[in-house]
């Protein structure tokens, strides 16, 4: 278990090792920074897109939230943490791909497909709840085609429906559909799969998700 003492040491491994040997690269990014990448991934320990891409400090623009989600464009008064970040990598940035990663042992997904949250309160999970609705229409989707299975092919489903319900959020954003429409952004779906460390593509004309090749073409 780690705990913010063990950070601290990996902190001190960092000063001595990754910031000092790439000072250059740092000063470079003290200047500003251009990724021409943005991925929204989960808030899950275990699906760091930074790892699991190995990419450097500066190569990436990262959003992380309950089951990798963005909500459908919207003007009403609040706060849209996921919208404001994509607007400023789309339109600030000006990235040329955004990536959805979701990914196998989804918590977020779980919750949506079970409803075990459905009546909590806020504070209690009914936060998690309220977020997590935007998966319903998925979720009929996806007892449709197994009934009462809760099983890990159900899961999967679940988890992997969540990926295209965001896809067609963004598309919802008119800053997306224009740049998408131009071919200057291009959007891609995508899913970790935890226990065999192996990465999906989604092909959007079938709606299948195929592992992506190990080697490069």
């Amino acid at each position: 278990m780690t705990d913010f003492a063990d950070m601290l040491d990996g902190y001190r491994r960092f000063r001595n090792t990754g910031w000092t040997q790439q000072r250059e690269r740092w000063d470079e990014l003290a200047e500003g920074q251009s990724p021409s990448v943005m991925v929204i991934a989960c808030s899950d320990s275990r699906v760091d897109p930074a790892q699991i891409f190995d990419t450097s400090p500066g190569q990436i623009f990262v959003v992380r939230n309950v089951a990798a989600l963005v909500p459908p464009f919207e003007t009403n008064p609040g706060h849209h943490g996921v919208s404001a970040a994509l607007e400023f990598a789309v339109q600030v940035l000006k990235v040329s791909e955004i990536v959805v990663m979701g990914h196998g042992k989804c918590g977020g997904c779980k919750a949506a497909l079970s409803q075990e949250l459905k009546d909590a309160p806020p504070g209690e999970g009914g936060f998690i709840a309220n977020w997590i609705d935007m998966l319903d229409e998925a979720r009929d989707n996806v007892i449709a085609r197994f009934g009462d299975d809760r099983g890990h092919d159900a899961h999967r489903a679940m988890e992997q429906e969540g990926v295209k319900v965001s896809l067609a959020n963004l598309r919802t954003f008119p800053c997306v559909r224009a740049k998408e429409r131009s071919g200057e952004l291009k959007l891609i779906g995508s899913f970790f799969a935890i226990a065999d460390g192996q990465l999906h593509l989604l092909d959007e004309n079938t709606g299948e998700f195929r592992p992506a090749p190990l080697e490069a073409r």
